[in-house]
């Protein structure tokens, strides 16, 4: 360097001594300008509704040795600097920490947050509780969720959210773009996980950003503009400013070193340029925030309000503080064409080998937990409704928000910790208790009442079996002495009458039963299986701290019949009439030597086993003349442990299987085979942890599966992934349906994707997709139907073979987060094991086009079951005093079979919410009415 370039920096660092500090008044008030390209910055945090920690951890900030994160913290913070700068502006999403810390702030403030929201300052986005996931929430649960966070939002700001903001879920549904999208009033929706091939042709095509019609029924009278984020939804490298970031902040200060305005201006411009290339129009989007960021607000707000000042002088491009919903505005403004989606964006996958569809079937006893929680919630707020809503009285509403939070991505998903979701169970099994009691409550008085309109205070007690799935039931195990007996009150909250057989743990063998007009009606008794007592005894251990205190002998199995919205009665005494409808079981047992074959099934449908092996080796129904050979077996894949060429691990997320094993029966050919006047079941024990119960109920046209597997051995140190597959002759061409959420099928082409030419690279667990009602096959005669009690992960990875996982235990963690291995287990004193998981999934055969309708009915009453309640009676003291039979429809009326009744609840201001869903169109359209009670 020259002498007179060193006497100039002399001469500029000592007039940067000299100058005196001032005070820059930041211009923050840029609004759009046409003919630049404006770089819409959006604040935002997310705020995980449990994850790491519990959702009550993360609020007040707790249990920081996880996580260092306190959304009390975040929304404190917030708010003072949006009151600082009228020009800031700020979204928020999940409504569950929003609510609790509303209720704790003065009238004084809570005035002037009314105005920020007035004035758009802060905006709800989304508008639920949580931000649900999209993969293993069913439809019901998602609209149920939704309605709470926007009821709030209604009720105490009178604003709508106009975006949704799906930025988290590892996948994106039909069902979000057009019922919780569209048709919910979105004018847009957000997010930013997608395949990551997919993500790189739509950044090179310019196509991130397309029109969504999620319903081929509804088109494009229900579509919704959707932008999908070009890397993750946090802001480009280098602009993320809470207080531990690393990035470089604006130093404008010149009596301080490393001053940097223009290098800093640099960086935003070229950011921003960057996306302009891979985004129509001259408007594109900084999502500025990721998980739990703001807890110090002014360390964000102080950088973009210099950024927006700076950038601004410079000119190239313009810099705006916006939301969502201006930038949806500044895009329709645009007037441009956009592509047009169709179906959805499963599966999902970050990388070649990482898939993120372990999840759908991880944790599959909490899912189950979760979906029977639903199924009650939606009986009990009819029953609610029936007697009445109690100020002071029990209630659905923590119930309610128990499920709400149980929807969030990572709760329902089982991608949380284990405590968390242990945190997770303990709220819906509060919520459970007080719904039990209100649910009680209401039965016995609207058993008691004469009249619909008028329900006082009960005088007797029913009690419920929330621990019958693991064949628990106390008030059916009672010993029927002479005099005495047990009313069973079936309640069916489908709008239509239904017929199902109950099965209840009993202990007398002389049983009669008799129905609502006291007509005696067939039963059957069954042995209750060695490996259900077994696991009985075990987690009534674990669950209630003691054992039980009889064993019962038998399932008492009977053709229940209901009224719809209503409940029947039914009397069982003990009773020793030789002409007893009662009928106990005979039981065979093959021996496995035979080449003779068996048959079981009374009715239209029967199946066939060959002796010498134990497997199912056929299928008929003699009514639609369906024949068709088929089998069901049990493989389980490999989990990949990770390398130090590829450290990707099968987990709690990601489905990386390192191979597939077929499950032998160790006892070949052993089958036990019970019969009866109701049912005919198949026992088979496959192995030392894996078993099953193979059902045809009389008069039912679909088989029932029973499996019971674990605890999954891992001693050979080898995580596994259990699924069961069902294998036939049909010829279908690499395709079968799933449906979405519970709702619409979707059509699957194995290795194949309709926006882009797929590299397969996993083609396991590539083919994969999420499961909540049911998914089947076709070919040119028949198709072939398996509906599940829970979510599943489910494929056909074989022509004719439909597959389902059914349980999941690991050694590895798959590094996405959660920093936890998938091992789930159970203990009685000090003493743990892994988990078994019992479960059901149901299957028929039927002539090309004639499956929907079961699909759709019995899908609905397998998430609807009956409801039972019991009591015990002296003589008649309880059949004398109460009625027998009641529906809240008239007697001559029931809702058409293709309608279903998804919400009838009273709200708290004494309107009636009213939810229909019409079941046998291509998609389901929930409609919603309010009712003034009079």
């Amino acid at each position: 360097m020259s002498m007179i370039g060193v006497l100039f920096l002399i001469f500029l660092a000592i007039n940067c001594f000299i100058s005196q500090s001032a005070y820059i008044a930041y211009n923050t008030s840029q609004g759009i300008v046409s003919g630049k390209l404006n770089v819409h910055l959006v604040p935002h945090t997310h705020d995980d509704v449990g994850w790491l920690k519990t959702v009550d951890q993360y609020y007040v900030g707790a249990n920081n040795s996880i996580r260092g994160a306190c959304v009390q913290n975040v929304l404190d913070s917030m708010i003072s600097a949006l009151l600082a700068d009228k020009n800031r502006k700020f979204i928020y999403v999940e409504q569950a920490f929003f609510q609790r810390w509303w209720k704790q702030q003065s009238e004084t403030l809570q005035g002037l947050v009314k105005q920020l929201v007035k004035s758009g300052q802060l905006e709800f986005i989304n508008g639920g509780m949580c931000m649900h996931d999209e993969a293993t929430p069913h439809y019901i649960d998602m609209i149920d969720q939704t309605t709470l966070g926007h009821r709030f939002i209604k009720q105490e700001f009178d604003q709508v959210p106009r975006v949704g903001w799906q930025i988290d879920p590892f996948g994106h549904s039909a069902v979000q773009a057009y019922l919780l999208g569209a048709e919910l009033g979105f004018d847009s929706l957000f997010f930013a996980r997608i395949d990551y091939q997919d993500r790189k042709r739509r950044k090179d095509d310019k196509t991130l950003e397309v029109i969504w019609r999620g319903s081929k029924s509804l088109g494009s009278t229900s579509q919704i503009f959707t932008g999908v984020f070009p890397r993750h939804y946090d802001p480009p490298d280098g602009f993320t400013f809470e207080i531990n970031d690393v990035s470089e902040p604006i130093q404008d200060d010149i009596t301080l070193f490393d001053y940097n305005v223009q290098e800093r201006v640099d960086d935003f411009v070229a950011a921003a340029l960057a996306q302009a290339n891979v985004t129509r129009t001259n408007h594109i989007m900084w999502a500025m925030g990721t998980d739990f960021r703001y807890q110090y607000a002014n360390t964000w707000f102080r950088q973009m309000d210099k950024f927006i000042h700076y950038v601004n002088k410079d000119g190239r491009v313009n810099a705006l503080y916006s939301t969502p919903s201006i930038y949806t505005d500044a895009k329709y403004a645009t007037n441009e064409s956009w592509p047009v989606k169709d179906d959805d964006f499963f599966p999902y996958a970050d990388k070649e080998n990482t898939y993120w569809t372990g999840y759908f079937s991880s944790r599959p006893a909490f899912k189950g937990y979760v979906r029977m929680m639903s199924g009650y919630y939606l009986a009990a707020r009819q029953l609610e409704f029936f007697k009445g809503r109690s100020k002071s009285g029990p209630n659905t509403d923590a119930l309610a928000d128990a499920l709400a939070i149980a929807q969030h991505h990572d709760a329902v998903t089982g991608t949380q910790r284990q405590h968390v979701a242990s945190d997770y169970a303990k709220r819906l099994a509060m919520g459970y208790v007080e719904a039990e009691e209100l649910v009680a409550s209401s039965l016995a008085c609207l058993a008691e009442s004469t009249s619909k309109t008028e329900c006082g205070n009960p005088m007797g007690k029913l009690k419920q079996c929330p621990l019958l799935n693991v064949s628990y039931c106390p008030p059916s195990e009672m010993t029927l002495s002479s005099g005495k007996s047990m009313v069973v009150l079936v309640y069916n909250s489908l709008g239509w009458k239904r017929e199902d057989v109950i099965r209840i743990p009993v202990i007398n063998e002389s049983i009669t039963i008799h129905d609502s007009s006291g007509k005696e009606i067939e039963s059957q008794l069954i042995p209750i299986a060695n490996a259900s007592l077994k696991l009985r005894n075990y987690y009534i251990q674990a669950y209630l701290g003691k054992s039980p205190s009889v064993t019962p002998k038998y399932w008492l199995a009977f053709m229940a019949s209901a009224p719809p919205l209503g409940f029947s009665t039914y009397v069982l005494s003990n009773v020793k009439n030789p002409g007893s409808l009662t009928t106990l079981s005979t039981i065979y047992t093959s021996l496995g030597s035979d080449n003779d074959t068996l048959e079981v099934g009374q009715g239209n449908l029967k199946l066939t086993y060959a002796v010498d092996k134990g497997k199912l080796t056929h299928y008929t129904n003699s009514r639609n003349l369906v024949n068709a050979d088929i089998k069901q077996s049990y493989v389980f894949y490999s989990a990949y442990a990770g390398s130090d060429v590829d450290p990707q691990a099968s987990g709690a997320y990601i489905f990386r299987p390192n191979g597939t094993y077929p499950i032998k029966t160790e006892q070949q050919g052993l089958l036990t085979v019970i019969r009866g006047p109701v049912l005919d079941e198949v026992h088979e024990q496959i192995n030392t942890w894996i078993s099953q119960i193979t059902r045809i109920y009389k008069g039912k046209e679909h088989v029932e599966v029973e499996f019971m597997v674990g605890p999954i051995p891992i001693d050979d140190g080898i995580g596994k992934e259990l699924a069961s597959q069902i294998t036939t002759a049909m010829e279908t061409n690499k395709t079968f349906y799933t449906d979405s959420n519970g709702r619409d099928f979707i059509k699957r082409i194995r290795d194949y994707r309709t926006d882009w030419e797929l590299q397969v690279n996993q083609p396991v667990a590539g083919n994969y997709y999420p499961v909540n009602l049911g998914l089947y096959m076709e070919d040119e005669k028949r198709e072939f139907s398996v509906l599940v009690d829970r979510s599943v992960g489910g494929s056909s990875l074989e022509d004719g073979q439909i597959e389902l996982m059914l349980h999941r235990r690991f050694l590895h963690d798959d590094t996405k987060g959660v920093g936890e291995v998938l091992n789930e287990t159970v203990c009685v004193s000090e003493e743990c094991t892994g988990l078994t998981i019992q479960g059901k999934f149901y299957f028929r055969i039927d002539p090309l086009g004639e499956g929907a309708k079961w699909r759709r009915t019995v899908g609905q009453e397998i998430y609807s079951p009956f409801l039972l309640a019991f009591t015990e009676q002296d003589g008649d003291n309880w059949t004398g005093s109460h009625v027998p039979t009641y529906s809240f429809m008239d007697p001559s009326y029931s809702l058409p079979d293709n309608v279903a009744v998804v919400t009838l609840q009273e709200l708290e201001d004494g309107k009636v919410l009213l939810r229909l869903a019409h079941l046998y169109e291509v998609l389901i359209i929930p409609i919603s009415f309010g009712i003034s009670l009079l």
